[in-house]
């Protein structure tokens, strides 16, 4: 079983900048986030292996890294220059199987989720 929490999520302005956080118990060999904006369906935004191959959704390329802390077994994700179209609650997650990991992974294991809010 892996546990996963995240954290980092707040309210920010259009323009800004924001670190989420996601404290795994082990990495996996895919792991990822995902984000869910009122009303909508949940969509990936990045996706990450083993081997530090990363897979970005169109909408976040050029503003939003990802980085991990393999010592901490934390995973984070940088988001720069937010519009309002970013908000929604970001989730943690990870797969055991390292193959074919992107933004469309199906994933076995979620955290709970950390609430972005920007405004215009």
């Amino acid at each position: 079983q892996v546990q996963l929490m995240e954290s980092g999520g707040d309210s920010v302005q259009a323009g800004g900048s924001l670190t989420l956080s996601c404290a795994a118990s082990i990495f996996r060999g895919c792991m990822g986030w995902l984000r869910q904006a009122p009303g909508k369906q949940r969509e990936g935004v990045v996706g990450i292996d083993s081997d530090g191959t990363t897979d970005f959704a169109d909408s976040v390329k050029g503003r939003f890294t990802i980085s991990k802390d393999s010592a901490n077994n934390t995973l984070y994700l940088h988001m720069n220059n937010l519009k309002p179209e970013d908000t929604g609650k970001y989730f943690c997650a990870a797969r055991d199987g390292k193959r074919f990991c992107s933004i469309f992974s199906d994933y076995n294991y979620w955290g709970q989720g950390t609430q972005v809010i920007v405004s215009s």
